[in-house]
């Protein structure tokens, strides 16, 4: 019998009967998972922390839980939190070491769970206003993708001669038990910054936005980067993330036991850039909001708008160390 795979986006199944993953009955309501792993709230003490969601309501990090098979749990997901468990508290050179596909598919479970907790939310809220549940294709087309890419974990799903993703891994000089999180869910961009590194995936582009910001990675991969520095570079990958026009399509082939996923070409029939415009104005909206514990306002920021403030570059386009940068980690 050839490998099912489950899509709740067709139904839009997000009852708590059936876990996220596999789509099979739970025994109970309450076999769930915590979206984020003990490991990380217990390392940062972030149980009680805020948690603000897409309505603009407040829960707590441990209140943010889906349905979850316990086999899956133990079998799949509870290997794969302690293999980036152990990376993490190695820091740098251990995440540097782990296998990509673990931290895409970690990064991706821990964003889908967020969406799961958004999605069921708002189904409810539509039913209890009597209302029909609404969301836009091209989001359904995102998350169904991701969904679909996450049961690489439970199941023998290759993607064929690519990556779903662009991944982006850089030493940070970070205070001392910092935790700084940060994603995205239109665009599927995760960032999350601890120890001495920041990691950036977008989750869902076949390594478009790695591709746009090659000039600037020549420059600074590999080196050593302040907080704001890996905040700058931050705030570019989620705006050129929100500029990534494509909706990728990939072809499920079937092939004995294992299923092989294609992605067809970014291009398709357009003649269009996969890049909207890039403007110099939006961006530095964008960089008052990730630098926002430095204090810098958005005058200061676009003084130049074709050349906003940078930190990471010079007036000569040369990286700057992170030695020579006069703000507090």
């Amino acid at each position: 019998m050839s490998v099912q795979l489950y899509q709740p986006f067709e139904k839009f199944n997000f009852s708590n009967n059936q876990c996220f993953l596999s789509g099979e009955t739970l025994s109970s309501p309450e076999e769930k998972i915590q979206v984020f792993p003990a490991w990380l709230m217990n390392r940062y003490s972030l149980h009680d922390q805020p948690f603000k969601l897409l309505d603009e309501s407040m829960a707590t990090y441990k209140d943010l839980k889906i349905p979850c098979s316990a086999a899956i749990n133990e079998q799949y997901l509870e290997p794969l939190e302690q293999s980036v468990a152990n990376a993490f508290e190695g820091g740098y050179e251990a995440v540097k070491a782990l296998d990509e596909l673990q931290l895409f598919q970690w990064a991706g479970k821990l964003l889908y769970g967020i969406i799961f907790s958004e999605v069921q939310m708002a189904i409810r809220q539509s039913h209890q206003q009597g209302e029909e549940f609404n969301i836009s294709q091209s989001i359904i087309h995102k998350f169904s993708n991701l969904h679909l890419m996450l049961q690489s974990i439970n199941k023998p799903l290759i993607f064929e001669e690519f990556k779903p993703y662009s991944m982006f891994l850089f030493k940070v000089t970070n205070p001392e038990n910092e935790f700084a999180y940060r994603d995205e869910i239109n665009t599927l961009t995760f960032s999350i910054r601890v120890k001495d590194f920041g990691l950036i995936i977008c989750l869902q582009d076949n390594g478009a936005n790695r591709n746009y910001h090659k000039n600037i990675l020549s420059k600074i991969e590999d080196k050593i980067l302040h907080p704001i520095q890996y905040e700058e570079f931050c705030g570019r990958i989620f705006y050129s993330a929100y500029l990534f026009n494509r909706l990728p399509e990939y072809n499920i082939l079937p092939v004995g036991d294992e299923i092989y996923l294609e992605a067809m070409s970014l291009k398709g029939m357009s003649v269009k850039p996969l890049f909207d415009e890039w403007l110099g104005k939006t961006f530095g909206q964008v960089l008052e909001s990730f630098w926002k514990r430095w204090g810098f306002l958005l005058l200061e920021i676009i003084k130049n708008p074709e050349h906003p403030m940078s930190f990471l570059l010079d007036k000569e386009n040369n990286f700057i160390p992170a030695e020579h940068i006069d703000q507090p980690l």
